[in-house]
């Protein structure tokens, strides 16, 4: 058992660093990140097993994609490019394709529930705890700090009396979802391992590429999410991005149906503050990242002071810096080139 991860409970940090420390001093989002790691930094000392460290490392990640962005301007013109080639291969759908990178609260809880489900299945499977290396594997799954989604459509006039447009809309998915990777990285993207088990593989997807996606469609997730998810790492950029694919009706379904974002978060909220069955004040990594992520579950945003955010309270939000809610980098939408055409 690592010594850290079984630290007693009365050798907690009571004065331990969490990112809501940093949120009422009018600060922008860069300086917040700026401080937040410079202290997570001086926290970790020499410790090459700190899980501050590994933390600080993401974070500094974080404010360098904020502060020399120009890795953004040329990765989403690459992407674009495959967006003007959908325009040409398929004029007769109609999609958007926009860009975001995640918020700052939204990936500090990200990060801190990926240790608590990390070190929580491992007790669960084990009776142990794993140690700083299991864990840093853990938290590399976090690859969606930038995501761009592709949601097509096929209008209604491009229809013939007896078509499925489900099934016509979700050929066409496959189609693009086919192409994608080769595309992107004749452009100087790798596409990822998805390293996940599903139970079912479309025959509309090719054998060679499978490997990459995480295929919700043909595995619906319970919730009944359903998309095609791929994850790239871009070479120039030296970052991951990821991909989703969607039609209209699982966009919708994804947004303000059963499964929109709002109630996705509220179930990984209610799954990060579930003690499991860790023991408090057994694993130190554990303990302090479920308490970060309460701390941010519990913050009263109207009375958080970041530079460009402004909040009358946890529903009423203008967020202009990305603190909150993601910030949108490449938005476009395409309409079908003979949408009008047809005239009945």
């Amino acid at each position: 058992m690592n010594w850290h991860a079984a630290k007693p409970a009365h050798e907690m940090r009571m004065d331990m660093i969490q990112l809501t420390d940093y949120l009422y001093s009018g600060d922008t989002v860069i300086r917040i990140l700026h401080k937040y790691t410079r202290d997570l930094l001086l926290s970790a000392g020499n410790d090459p097993d700190s899980i501050d460290r590994t933390h600080a490392e993401f974070l500094q990640h974080m404010c360098a994609m904020l502060e020399h962005n120009d890795f953004l301007t040329s990765q989403s013109q690459r992407i674009r490019d495959f967006y003007k080639y959908m325009t040409q291969r398929y004029p007769y759908l109609s999609f958007t394709f926009h860009g975001r990178i995640k918020s700052l609260i939204r990936a500090e809880e990200k990060f801190n529930g990926y240790i608590i489900s990390g070190v929580s299945n491992y007790y669960a499977k084990h009776g142990t705890y794993p140690s700083a290396r299991e864990l840093r594997d853990q938290v590399g799954r976090f690859r969606d700090l930038i995501a761009y989604r592709i949601v097509i459509s096929m209008p209604a006039c491009h229809l013939n009396p007896g078509d499925d447009r489900e099934k016509i809309e979700i050929a066409r998915l496959y189609e693009i979802a086919n192409e994608l990777p080769d595309f992107l990285e004749a452009r100087g993207f790798t596409p990822e391992d998805a390293n996940i088990r599903q139970e079912t593989a479309s025959p509309l997807l090719h054998e060679n590429i499978r490997q990459y996606y995480k295929d919700y469609i043909a595995n619906p997730k319970s919730s009944g999410y359903r998309s095609l998810h791929i994850v790239f790492y871009d070479n120039p950029a030296h970052s991951f991005t990821e991909l989703q694919l969607r039609t209209k009706d699982m966009d919708d379904f994804a947004e303000i149906g059963d499964a929109n974002h709002s109630i996705y978060e509220l179930n990984q909220q209610n799954e990060r503050s579930h003690p499991f069955s860790v023991p408090e004040g057994e694993c130190i990594w554990f303990d302090e990242a479920y308490r970060r992520v309460q701390s941010l579950q519990n913050l009263d945003l109207s009375k958080v002071d970041v530079n460009m955010f402004r909040a009358m309270d946890n529903y009423r939000i203008n967020d202009g810096c990305g603190l909150y809610a993601s910030r949108f980098i490449l938005p476009y939408e395409h309409l079908s080139r003979f949408q009008n055409d047809r005239i009945d």
